[in-house]
C-alpha cells in the first residue's frame, strides 16, 4: 500500500469532510481505474462521496470512474471519484467495514444536482418512514 496522500489542492475543504449527512444504502457499484475493474457495493452515500465496501480497496489517491443505480432510477450515475481513505482488511483482527471512501470530483452542475436531489429524496423518505 502506498503512503501517497492527494494533492493538497486535490483534498475536499476541511469544512465538506463529513460535512453533510451519510445516508445508508446498499447499492452494486462498478469501480473502474486506469488498470482495475472492481464489482463492490455501496454502504453509505452523501453529496460529497460514498463508502465503497471492498476487500480490495485501492490506494489513496486513485481515481475511478463509478457507474451506480439507485433503485427506481431511470439511469445511472457515471461519476469520477477519488479513494480518499482506505479502511484496509486487517488479518486475525476485528475489521467488519474493509472498504474505502471515495469523493467525489470533477462533477457538472447537473449531476451534482440531480445527485443531492437523490440523496435528499432517500433522507426525507427515510425520516418520514420510521
Amino acid at each position: 500500500m502506498s503512503d501517497e496522500q492527494p494533492k493538497p489542492s486535490e483534498r475536499p475543504p476541511v469544512s465538506d469532510r463529513r460535512g453533510s449527512d451519510r445516508i445508508e444504502v446498499t447499492w452494486s457499484v462498478d469501480c473502474e481505474s486506469r488498470d482495475t475493474f472492481l464489482f463492490a457495493s455501496i454502504a453509505n452515500i452523501s453529496e460529497f462521496g460514498i463508502f465503497v465496501r471492498t476487500q480490495e480497496p485501492l490506494e489513496v489517491g486513485t481515481r475511478l470512474r463509478l457507474t451506480f443505480a439507485p433503485p427506481g432510477s431511470d439511469e445511472p450515475f457515471i461519476l469520477h471519484g477519488q479513494v480518499a481513505w482506505v479502511n484496509a482488511v486487517r488479518m486475525l483482527a476485528d475489521n467488519p467495514n474493509p472498504g474505502m471512501g471515495v469523493r467525489f470530483v470533477e462533477l457538472t452542475a447537473e449531476a451534482r444536482s440531480r445527485l443531492i436531489e437523490t440523496v435528499r429524496t432517500i433522507a426525507y423518505v427515510r425520516d418520514n418512514v420510521n
